[in-house]
């Protein structure tokens, strides 16, 4: 609790003057001054002590200020990622898709901890670390087959178009009809939880397979995978660079053969 004390003293002279003089509050601290105080309470205590026909009294105002913190929020434990590696190590991918989902709503803070899922609004509060980690454990056990990572770049081909992202991902299937149409599987029983051959390339994690599009948007989008996708960015324009390099090289060689001079007369 921090206090300033404001001290006034009031002198009356015999021509009925009042003369004032305030006493500089004390300091604050670099602490004090950068907290919102929630409560302030004002203590004023008045003193009175005469000293002569001429004098008026003296008075103290004393004001308290109650200073407490900004609003109570649970500082982010560290979370351990170990049950999920467990279950991507036996390949245990139906256990390691409730796994994630549980570290999600753990990692988006204390308001989705209570909801029991998370509002795509609330995919910044994860940390880029931490999103990393989740992705590296999936395409580590997946031959990169599985993880946001390779979710993003599969919707980045789809033109981003959701629904033909979900076909692509497995996460629709064809329904046997004359004309070309397709169906959500239902959870979980249709969906695949092994890696094989037939296994739809990102098909894993879910993440938002059933509830709306934007928080598998916002994942995308998020902080965590922009080096990775300007790292791929970069080794595109390299591998362009050195594609045309060798196609200089290759007509270079070609013209020396086809236009090699003859000196012989």
């Amino acid at each position: 609790m921090a206090t300033n004390s404001l001290h006034c003293s009031i002198q009356q002279h015999h021509n009925h003057h009042f003369h004032i003089k305030f006493q500089p509050p004390t300091t604050f601290s670099a602490s004090q001054l950068f907290l919102k105080p929630s409560n302030i309470t004002n203590n004023i205590t008045l003193s009175h002590s005469s000293s002569g026909s001429s004098s008026f009294s003296c008075v103290t105002f004393s004001l308290s200020q109650a200073t407490s913190t900004t609003p109570s929020s649970t500082s982010q434990e560290s979370v351990s990622f170990e049950v999920l590696k467990q279950h991507l190590t036996a390949e245990e991918y139906q256990k390691a898709d409730e796994e994630t989902r549980r570290l999600l709503i753990v990692l988006a803070g204390e308001a989705a901890q209570k909801r029991g899922y998370v509002f795509f609004s609330e995919v910044q509060f994860i940390s880029e670390s931490d999103l990393k980690t989740i992705d590296e454990l999936w395409r580590i056990h997946s031959d990169n087959k599985f993880g946001y990572s390779v979710q993003k770049k599969i919707f980045e081909k789809s033109n981003e178009d959701f629904t033909k992202f979900f076909i692509k991902v497995g996460w629709m299937k064809k329904l046997d009809t004359e004309m070309e149409q397709y169906n959500y599987r239902s959870f979980p029983t249709e969906f695949i939880w092994e890696l094989n051959g037939d296994t739809p390339e990102g098909h894993l994690p879910l993440t938002n397979a059933l509830r709306g599009t934007q928080l598998l948007y916002n994942i995308f989008n998020h902080p965590a995978f922009d080096e990775e996708q300007e790292q791929e960015e970069g080794d595109d324009v390299v591998a362009a660079v050195e594609d045309k390099g060798l196609k200089e090289k290759d007509d270079s060689s070609l013209a020396k053969r086809v236009f090699k001079p003859n000196y012989s007369f």
